[in-house]
């Protein structure tokens, strides 16, 4: 993982083109079938990366579906159109104040667009209505580092791990897309992830990212053995070779 992850989320099972049809022209699938809905010839348009024919099939019907709103919003995200993905998330919720993953991609435009707290506030609403979805969770926790809150974004982050301890690893399936985004402060937040993978005692991957937080530059190197969350490591071979390491560089 080089980058940061920051999660857009749709309905469960979007964007899945049908199988038996997956291989034929996804163009010519979704005008000439008769039998799909709008709903999934944008679908089709969206696995193949085809974002403004999926704005072309959903945009019709956002004005008077929630979903169809938030995957319009989706689509033009993915094509860097931020307002008007901004628009279509908040048309969404418009419909349906209850709509967590609408709240969540409106947190990752506000992130995008480097307002954190509205960003916060999203994530926040998300979580209320979907307190078990770990991806929201680290949304927030990716939020509240940027605005440096690092006690918060580490809670965070845990809630995430709990939920889901695979969750930092997953790359988009089922409805989920990524977006990369590079992150500030590097090594900062590889510590933090290290930290949050010692708290749930998972060793290769806490190992992973503090051998990332200090190829990146991280110099407290006292904080891995001051921090109550890596006191179970400390006679890790592997842990104080990679810290042994960092101290001949410097």
């Amino acid at each position: 993982m080089n980058s940061l992850v920051i999660l857009l989320l749709a309905s469960s099972a979007a964007f899945q083109a049908p199988n038996e049809i997956a291989l034929q022209s996804p163009r010519v699938i979704a005008e000439r079938n008769p039998t799909l809905t709008d709903e999934v010839r944008g679908d089709i348009m969206m696995a193949r990366k085809m974002y403004r024919d999926a704005i072309d099939f959903y945009k019709p019907s956002a004005n008077k579906s929630a979903i169809m709103a938030n995957k319009t919003g989706i689509a033009y995200h993915q094509l860097g159109d931020l307002n008007n993905a901004k628009k279509y998330y908040e048309r969404a919720i418009k419909l349906d104040k209850l709509y967590p993953e609408a709240h969540n991609n409106l947190g990752t435009v506000h992130y995008a667009k480097k307002s954190y707290g509205n960003a916060i506030k999203s994530y926040e609403r998300a979580l209320a209505l979907t307190p078990q979805a770990a991806p929201v969770w680290t949304n927030l926790g990716t939020a509240y580092f940027a605005r440096k809150k690092y006690p918060e974004a580490l809670e965070a982050y845990q809630t995430a791990l709990q939920l889901d301890p695979e969750v930092f690893e997953r790359r988009g399936s089922n409805g989920v897309m990524l977006q990369e985004r590079s992150v500030e402060e590097k090594a900062m937040f590889y510590f933090t992830l290290a930290k949050s993978y010692a708290q749930a005692g998972d060793e290769e991957r806490m190992l992973r990212y503090v051998r990332f937080a200090l190829e990146n530059g991280f110099k407290q190197r006292n904080r891995f053995l001051e921090e109550p969350e890596f006191a179970a490591f400390k006679e890790n071979v592997e842990f104080q070779a990679l810290l042994a390491a960092e101290q001949t560089v410097l």
